[in-house]
C-alpha cells in the first residue's frame, strides 16, 4: 500500500516518519520524500492513529488523488532545487514527463487551480529561497549560485531575486536570515 505524505522535504523528515511508523507498528518497504510503501495494508483504526501522529509532527497523510499529484510535483521540484544542479536549459515539461509520466499541461492546470500560482512561479520561488540560503552561508559567489540554479547569468538571477523579494541579493545579505523561509513553506 502506497501512502503520500505532505511536508516531507528533507532526510530528517524521513527519519521522523520512520519513527512514527515504528511507533505505530507499521512496516514499510521504503520511505522516500513524500512517499511510503507499506508491506501490508493496515486496518482503518491503525491508519487513522498513524495519520494523527503525522499531523502532530507537521506532516499530513493525503488521500485525494489530485492532492497527491500536487504534492508529488512539489516534492520533485524541492528535490531538484536541493541538488543545486539545474541545467541552464532545464525543462519542467520534460522533467515531469520523465518523472510522473503525465501530460504537463494537465499537471500545470491542476497545480495552478489548487495552488493559485503556476508550477514555473513555484519553481522560481524555490530557487530564490535556495539562493537566500547560499547567500547566508557565504560559500558561493553569486555567479556560482546562478550557474548551479540554471540561470543564464548573474544579472538574470539578480533581476528575478529583486522582482520576487523586492531587494537585491546584496541588500538581502546585509539584512540576514530574517527574510528566509523553509522550502516546504514556499507559496505565492
Amino acid at each position: 500500500m502506497k501512502l503520500i505524505i505532505k511536508n516531507m522535504v528533507c532526510p530528517r523528515c524521513i527519519t521522523s516518519v520512520e519513527q512514527l511508523l515504528e511507533k505505530n507498528n507499521l512496516k514499510a518497504k521504503y520511505v522516500r520524500l513524500g512517499e511510503i510503501e507499506l508491506i501490508k495494508e493496515p486496518g482503518k483504526d491503525k491508519l487513522q492513529r498513524f495519520a494523527a501522529d503525522l499531523e502532530q509532527t507537521g506532516f499530513e497523510l493525503l488521500d485525494d488523488q489530485k492532492m497527491q499529484l500536487i504534492e508529488q510535483v512539489k516534492n520533485l521540484l524541492i528535490q531538484k532545487v536541493q541538488t543545486g544542479n539545474i541545467e541552464e536549459h532545464f525543462s519542467l515539461s520534460r522533467y515531469f514527463k520523465d518523472k510522473i509520466f503525465k501530460d504537463y499541461s494537465s499537471i500545470s492546470r491542476l497545480f495552478s487551480g489548487v495552488e493559485g500560482i503556476t508550477i514555473e512561479q513555484f519553481f522560481n520561488l524555490l530557487k530564490i529561497e535556495k539562493t537566500k540560503e547560499w547567500i547566508m552561508y557565504n560559500e558561493l559567489s553569486l555567479s556560482q549560485i546562478a550557474f548551479n540554479l540554471g540561470y543564464s547569468s548573474t544579472q538574470h538571477l539578480s533581476s528575478q531575486f529583486k522582482k520576487l523579494t523586492g531587494m537585491t541579493p546584496s541588500q538581502f545579505k546585509n539584512l540576514g536570515a530574517l527574510h528566509r523561509m523553509p522550502l516546504d513553506g514556499v507559496t505565492e
